[in-house]
């Protein structure tokens, strides 16, 4: 009983690591020269504004929904037509879903420390390609 009883300490002290480090990335949201900030948009027209850390693969953009907050990621799937600011410049984009080889690829070109993982409880990863609109 002692040896459950530890597990579920253990257990229960990683989830609050995991909810405190998820939090804070939420709340502080830290930019640097490898983050873009994505604006998505509501079905009001509502806009959203997270920090996401800018990807590339291939010679294309991508960001990824790497933790288990994801409310930017559902809204660029409802609405992929995205704003981007990135490098002092804001343009318009296209969000598209990854799956496939090409997520493996980008997947396997960006990949995560194992430690962030840990601090992130493990969540399931996806990507979003962005397609510049600048050319329609």
């Amino acid at each position: 009983m002692t040896a459950l009883k530890i597990a579920a300490i253990v257990i229960l002290v990683y989830v609050g690591i995991v909810v405190v480090f998820e939090s804070l990335i939420g709340y502080v949201q830290p930019a640097s020269e490898s983050t873009l900030v994505i604006t998505t948009f509501d079905a009001d027209g509502t806009a959203h504004d997270r920090v996401v850390s800018r990807l590339s693969s291939d010679g294309r953009l991508y960001v990824a929904a790497n933790h288990w907050p994801r409310a930017w990621y559902k809204r660029a799937l409802e609405n992929p037509e995205v704003r981007v600011s990135l490098d002092g410049q804001t343009n318009d984009y296209r969000a598209v879903p990854v799956d496939g080889a090409e997520h493996e690829r980008v997947d396997s070109d960006n990949s995560l420390p194992f430690f962030f993982r840990i601090l992130t409880g493990f969540p399931p990863r996806y990507f979003v390609r962005l397609d510049s609109r600048q050319a329609e």
